[in-house]
């Protein structure tokens, strides 16, 4: 009974499949086709699948090397709502709702060190192009989030980021001076 079952291991361990299929391997010689290639030219009129990624500073964040000061599309109602929902989703949890460093992850202990505060003066300075490579490659002990998010969505958080800083820093000086009346203790 024993040899039978070391048999029957032996031979299970033996693999017949793809690797011993006939196939070409790209920009290796063949004696099938008659130009002698294995990988076949595009046939003319090919569109490529995908995108290019031509524009760098809307897939990196930074321009000839150097982080972008603005962000490569208009602001606008839509996009803030959109990029808040996205960094209630993905930021929040770390960053908290309004971008203090003390999401729930780091009151439950599990993030040390802390993440910063959107609204120390370094990254209220900072160009939006930082936010932009931070999202995209990670920093310290934050993970990327390049898979998870697209870049339009990105370039969205980093715009409702600057949000959350000016709504948090703001003076009265920075209200329209029709608005100012509406504030309480304002002076128009």
């Amino acid at each position: 009974m024993l040899p039978i079952l070391l048999l029957a291991a032996l031979l299970t361990g033996c693999r017949q499949d793809m690797q011993d299929q006939p196939k070409y391997i790209p920009l290796r010689p063949s004696s099938f086709f008659d130009d002698g290639r294995s990988a076949r030219p595009l046939v003319e009129g090919t569109v490529a699948r995908g995108h290019l990624d031509a524009d760098a500073a809307f897939y990196t964040g930074k321009a000839d090397g150097k982080l972008v000061d603005a962000l490569p599309f208009p602001v606008t109602r839509a996009v803030l709502e959109r990029g808040e929902e996205r960094f209630n989703i993905y930021c929040s949890p770390c960053h908290d709702l309004l971008g203090t460093g003390k999401g729930m992850i780091f009151r439950r202990g599990f993030n040390r060190p802390p993440p910063q505060s959107y609204h120390i003066d370094r990254l209220r300075q900072a160009p939006v192009g930082y936010f932009f490579d931070v999202i995209t490659n990670g920093l310290g002990a934050m993970q990327d989030y390049a898979a998870q998010i697209e870049p339009r969505d990105r370039w969205a958080i980093v715009a409702y980021i600057r949000v959350l800083q000016l709504s948090q820093n703001a003076s009265v000086n920075d209200v329209p001076s029709e608005a100012r009346a509406e504030l309480k203790g304002g002076t128009k």
